[in-house]
């Protein structure tokens, strides 16, 4: 078997959504891979500052920000945070349309107190991953400051959340051209959340560069993920595996469906592809 290149999103693939341990099968999977000789690979949506508890274990690489920036061996590979221009027309925007927001810079995130009320009010079991991850840890306060703290850092994406698609109507059109626009599966109440991400770098286009840094064909690229913002990476990759507990809709576009992260999920994925051995 040839040396593979395996990317992780972390909340609801690596660990369960807002969490920071990832099952004892799914780190002994993954030291098993590294010691076969395989790379593994963060590649998260959540910013540095919020996959920093995890950095503990030793991945080859990490890709953060949903792209946005990417480290190898320690180096930064990638490093694209929005202007300052962009981000107050972001900003702006979606305020004036009933859109609530969280910024991300590269270690800290900044909430408003009106995103923060209306996800502890409308977030509920059976919600995507992603609103999950934020509910939980806003409750924890993983890296998450109040907006009125927000120190200027640069800013490499936008979280947020509305009532309904209407709310995402104007914004779309104004905003579009720059950004992309990558909303969840609608949760059991209709409530719509994503993330805006610019039109420079998404997932895929950071498994290409790590692939490229680390000397591995694309051809031998593997990638996990749950939720609609991993559509890119599992598209980019040679095999891309969704989660039985992630997204209907990129269940569709996965080439294969996994158990889920709470039942061994990567473990037995590893296993299946014969990752766990080391190559003869």
């Amino acid at each position: 078997m040839n040396r593979k290149l395996i990317f992780l999103d972390i909340d609801g693939t690596l660990t369960e959504a807002g969490k920071n341990t990832p099952p004892a099968s799914a780190l002994d999977a993954i030291q098993r891979a590294q010691q076969a000789g395989h790379k593994v690979v963060l590649c998260s949506g959540r910013n540095y500052g919020m996959l920093r508890p995890l950095l503990e274990y030793p991945f080859d690489g990490i890709i953060s920000s949903s792209g946005g920036y990417i480290e190898y061996q320690n180096q930064v590979l990638y490093n694209c945070p929005m202007t300052p221009a962009q981000q107050n027309k972001v900003l702006h925007c979606l305020a004036e349309n009933g859109v609530f927001c969280t910024i991300e810079g590269k270690m800290g995130s900044y909430v408003d107190e009106s995103f923060q009320a209306f996800l502890r009010s409308r977030v509920a079991a059976g919600a995507n991953s992603e609103l999950l991850r934020w509910r939980e840890q806003l409750e924890s306060s993983l890296n998450i400051r109040p907006m009125k703290e927000y120190d200027g850092e640069p800013i490499y994406k936008v979280v947020f959340a509305c009532p309904s698609l209407e709310n995402l109507k104007v914004p779309q059109e104004e905003l579009s051209g720059e950004f992309h626009f990558c909303i969840q599966d609608p949760d059991p109440f209709g409530l719509i959340n994503g993330e805006l991400i610019s039109r420079q770098f998404n997932k895929g286009t950071a498994v290409r560069r790590m692939a490229e840094a680390a000397g591995i064909p694309m051809a031998d690229t593997i990638a996990f993920g749950d939720s609609m913002n991993d559509l890119e990476m599992l598209e980019a990759a040679a095999l891309g595996i969704c989660m039985n507990n992630g997204s209907e809709t990129l269940k569709q576009h996965a080439d294969e469906v996994c158990p889920a992260v709470d039942d061994n999920g990567l473990y037995k994925a590893f296993a299946w592809h014969y990752l766990l051995e080391p190559s003869i």
